[in-house]
Order: structure tokens, then C-alpha cells, then sequence
């Protein structure tokens, strides 16, 4: 997110533009919008390695904001717009967050937060209606500082949060570098390898900032010098509608993305011009074979796919070409060694499955817990895993096949079965629940989730009630899809649920059906 000398040598270049309204920012004005609030963060004693938190919807604001912390030597945490208060404060509260800054988009729950996050120092709202008294306005504040760079410019690094199991989302702590903003940290030197990016070039974001992909991208394009067209949200149409207008050269999309515009009656897609496309990079989840084929025989061999995590701990990418002539591949390792381990660390031989490690690239703590920090590591830190399931084949590209704990991937969203478990066991009448992802060829996984109910309790009409409670306490994007009433659920010995069991219990359902 730092423009660099950008600003100088080219400053009414466009550098960002929202898809939906046209409004813009050329290099110059986004140079000083973010100089302006990083004089605003270095004038409220937000030091070097502290922390702010930002929660907006796709928009202009919440890139000017991570710009300002790029360029100030501060951790900047995105949280997700869609979650309750509770969620948010969460994120909050475990960051450790000094400044909090929102939109006007997301005023219901962030009038919320402030009483539940009192270690929080200034809160800020962009475009605040004036009902909205627990926030300062973000432009009578920060528009009074200078448009000009603050002294002694750091690099700050995103702090996003990413739960791979169990439990709440953790933050994903990556050492903080004493140098210049112009120079990311090491990992990210390999970003325009992985979205095969080039200067000048016209890149169209169509997923939500808060996540790790887009956001790399976003700064990416940047970096590099070209412009980045934001959608506020993703449409199948609308995306071709921006190419063609555009010219687009590059984008980011989860295989979703990808099924929906295949969707597309043919006389649509017919209808605009993509010609303009040069690379198309996917990733976040396992993209159907027979999607990336079609979009390979419509558009070229200009699909490209990469294997990575919000830890950055390695990047497998895979272009076209490689996927072809080794159909169902992640690729091979862009940096760092690929290795299959079994249980007890031994690596597994060529073909077999194992759990799958990434040694030498980058390290990464999970913030306030040690514990998963070990469960994610080697002894010695050399190796880190993210609990990916997986095999390589004689020529050295990498399969997938699992996951460990049984995170679900919906839409490209990684979706956490623990946190929607917690809230169904509230429920008066469950006794226990479990949770799992089950096929959908939309989404690629949709959220299934298996209840055992109190004794004496009927279970006619109960469904629906507690899919409203969950209505009530999760993000949407978290509410099971569907319901099954099970007489008990299967445990070991040591009380753990055995999810394997219960998902292929809920497949043969599906299968059944």
C-alpha cells in the first residue's frame, strides 16, 4: 500500500478506482491522504510495532488508512465488516489495537464497540452521521495534518487474523523489519511472481479487502506503478463488464468466481470484450477441474494458481500450462522446500499423502498463543505448516487432498466450525453439535452442521429455530446451510468428536438424497 516514488514520478496517474461509482484516487491525492493520517497516527504515540485496526467495506478509505500504517512502522489489522460486535471486539482487543478507524458502512455494530474495547485510544469514523457520538469524524480530525511524508518513514506489515482449526480467529504475527517502506519485507519481494503482475498494468479486485490474498494484490498493484479497479462486491457480469471497460490486464479470484462466470448464458459472456486479460491468479480454495479447464479453453493459458496462507509461510504457484499436463496440481514451490510428513515427522514417500510442510522461507507467530504457535511449527523453527493434507509426484508438483481439523472453505472464505459449534450448544435445547463443510458447486463447501438435542426435548419444527439463533449471533456468512437431528454424536475416547465420521456420515446423506 505505499506508493513510493509513484507520487513523484507519475502523479496524476490513476491509482485506484471503485468499480461501481468511478470515484478515484491518482497517486498523488492517495500519497496524500495516506501522509495525512500517518501524521495522525505518529501524533497520537501509535509507536513503531503497535497496533490499529481498521473495518471497512471494500472502498477507497480503508486502503488510505493501510496505506498510512505501511508507511508508519505500525501493525494494521483488518477486520471483516460482516461480523457482530462481539466478533469485531474480539479482533480488537486481542491486536491490542491503539486506533480504531471505520466507515460509516458498518456505524450499527461499531456504535457497539467502544464499550466493549476500553483499551482502545481513539476511534474514528470516515463520513460519520452526526447521530454517531462515540466517534470522532475522521475527516475533521485527520484533515488538518500536513500532505506531506512523516520523518523517519518505517514499513509497517499487515496483522491479519486467520484461525486454521479450532477456537477464535488468531492474529498472524510476522517479524517487523527496521528498514524503509519501499522495501517489503522479503516474502512479499515474491508477490509479482504470483500474480504475475507488470508495471502499468490495470488490475481488477473483485474480493473483500480484509483477506490476505486481495490485500496483497491491492498493495501489489500499488507497488508496481498501475491501477487497481475495487468492486464493492463480486457479480459474475458486472466483473466482464469491468474488463471490457477497463482494458483490465490482471486479477484475483477464488474458483467461485470462476463457476459463476462460466454460469454465464454464453450470449452474456459473448457480449464483452476480456481480449484486453493477461493473467488471471486463483487461489483460497481447491478450484473444480472441470471449471479450470473451461476457463482455460475460453480465455487461454492465462489461468494461474497459487497454493498459500494468511501465515505467507510459502507460496506453490502453477501456471496453465503445468496444470495441464498434471491435471488437479497446486504447482511447485515458488521458495523455500516442500516436504510430506507423516504423524511422527518422517517424510513420506513420492505419491503417499502426509501432512504438508514448507521449510525456509518466512516464520510467523500466532499472536497470544504460544500453544498454536508450536502446533504450527518445527522444534527448531525451520519448517511451519498451515495443517494442509496432501502428496507430491515424481516430478516434485504438489496435490491436495485434506485438511486438518476440517476447516471449511465456502466461497473462498475460510469459515471455523468451533466458533459456530460454541454458539449452537447455547442453544436451550442442544445438547452438542459439530459441524463440517459438505460439497457444493458453487461454493465449493457450504456449512452443514449435525445437533444432538437435549433428552425430551422434539425435534419437529426445531430446525428452524435454531438456525434463527444462529441468525442472531454469527456473521452470515457462517449460518449453516442445513440442519441434521441426530440421536448422539460420535466421540472418542478422549472426548473429541470425530469429525471424519460425522462428515462422511453427512456425504452419504448428500449421496442419498
Amino acid at each position: 500500500m505505499y506508493p513510493g516514488t509513484r507520487a513523484k514520478n507519475y502523479p496524476d496517474r490513476v491509482a485506484l478506482v471503485m468499480a461501481e461509482t468511478d470515484e478515484s484516487l491518482t497517486y498523488r491525492q492517495f500519497d496524500e491522504q495516506t501522509n495525512q493520517m500517518a501524521h495522525f497516527i505518529r501524533d497520537t504515540g501509535v509507536g513503531q510495532g503497535e497496533r490499529i485496526a481498521v473495518m471497512f467495506e471494500n472502498s477507497l478509505g480503508s486502503v488510505v488508512v493501510q496505506g498510512a500504517g505501511e508507511r508508519t512502522g505500525v501493525y494494521y489489522t483488518l477486520i471483516n465488516y460482516h461480523l457482530t460486535a462481539d466478533e469485531a471486539a474480539y479482533i480488537i482487543n486481542d491486536s491490542d489495537s491503539k486506533i480504531v478507524v471505520v466507515s460509516a458502512c458498518v456505524a450499527e455494530v461499531a456504535r457497539q464497540l467502544p464499550a466493549l474495547c476500553p483499551k482502545v485510544e481513539r476511534w474514528l469514523m470516515r463520513d460519520k452521521p452526526a447521530e454517531v457520538t462515540e466517534f470522532e469524524d475522521y475527516a475533521a480530525v485527520v484533515g488538518k495534518f500536513p500532505t506531506t511524508p512523516v520523518a523517519n518513514e518505517k514499513l509497517g506489515t499487515a496483522l491479519l487474523y486467520s484461525s486454521g482449526t479450532t477456537g477464535r480467529p488468531k492474529g498472524v504475527l510476522r517479524p517487523q523489519l527496521d528498514v524503509d517502506p519501499s522495501d517489503p519485507l522479503p516474502i512479499f519481494q515474491l508477490v509479482p511472481k504470483v500474480y504475475r503482475t507488470r508495471p502499468d498494468m490495470i488490475f481488477l479486485q473483485p474480493a473483500p479487502l480484509y483477506h490476505s490474498g486481495p490485500q496483497s494484490a491491492t498493495a501489489e498493484s500499488l507497488r508496481c506503478g498501475g491501477t487497481c479497479i475495487i468492486m464493492s462486491r463480486f457479480d459474475a457480469e458486472n466483473f466482464l463488464r469491468l474488463v471490457d471497460k477497463h482494458k483490465v490486464t490482471h486479477s484475483l479470484v477464488v474458483p467461485t468466481m470462476l463457476s459463476r462466470i462460466l454460469q454465464l448464458p454464453e450470449d452474456v459472456r459473448a457480449r464483452y470484450d476480456v481480449s484486453s486479460l493477461e493473467a488471471i491468479t486463483h487461489g483460497a480454495a481447491p478450484c473444480p477441474p472441470s471449471v479450470k479447464r473451461a476457463m482455460i479453453d475460453w480465455l487461454g493459458p492465462i489461468i494461474y494458481e497459487y497454493y498459500g496462507s494468511t501465515e505467507a509461510n510459502g507460496s506453490v504457484i502453477c501456471d496453465s500450462e503445468e496444470w495441464l499436463a498434471h491435471p488437479g496440481t497446486v504447482g511447485k514451490p515458488l521458495a523455500g522446500e516442500l516436504l510430506v510428513l507423516d504423524p511422527l515427522g518422517n517424510e513420506v514417500p513420492t505419491g503417499e499423502t502426509g501432512q504438508v510442510w514448507i521449510k525456509g522461507v518466512t516464520n510467523f507467530v500466532y499472536l497470544n498463543d504460544p500453544d498454536k504457535t508450536a502446533e504450527a511449527q518445527s522444534a527448531d523453527g525451520s519448517m511451519s505448516t498451515t495443517g494442509d493434507i496432501g502428496y507430491v509426484d515424481a516430478d516434485g508438483y504438489l496435490y491436495l487432498t485434506d485438511r486438518v481439523g476440517f476447516t471449511i472453505i465456502s466461497g473462498g472464505v475460510n469459515i471455523y466450525p468451533r466458533e459456530i459449534e460454541d454458539v449452537l450448544v447455547e442453544h436451550p435445547e442442544v445438547a452438542d453439535a459439530a459441524v463440517v463443510g459438505i460439497p457444493d458447486d458453487d461454493l465449493g463447501e457450504v456449512v452443514k452442521a449435525v445437533v444432538e438435542l437435549l433428552p425430551g426435548h422434539d425435534s419437529k419444527g426445531i430446525e428452524a429455530d435454531i438456525l434463527d439463533f444462529c441468525r442472531q449471533r454469527l456473521a452470515k456468512y457462517k449460518w449453516p446451510r442445513s440442519i441434521d437431528i441426530v440421536p448422539s454424536l460420535p466421540r472418542n475416547t478422549n472426548g473429541k468428536l470425530m469429525k471424519r465420521e460425522i462428515r462422511d456420515m453427512c456425504l452419504k446423506s448428500v449421496a442419498g438424497s
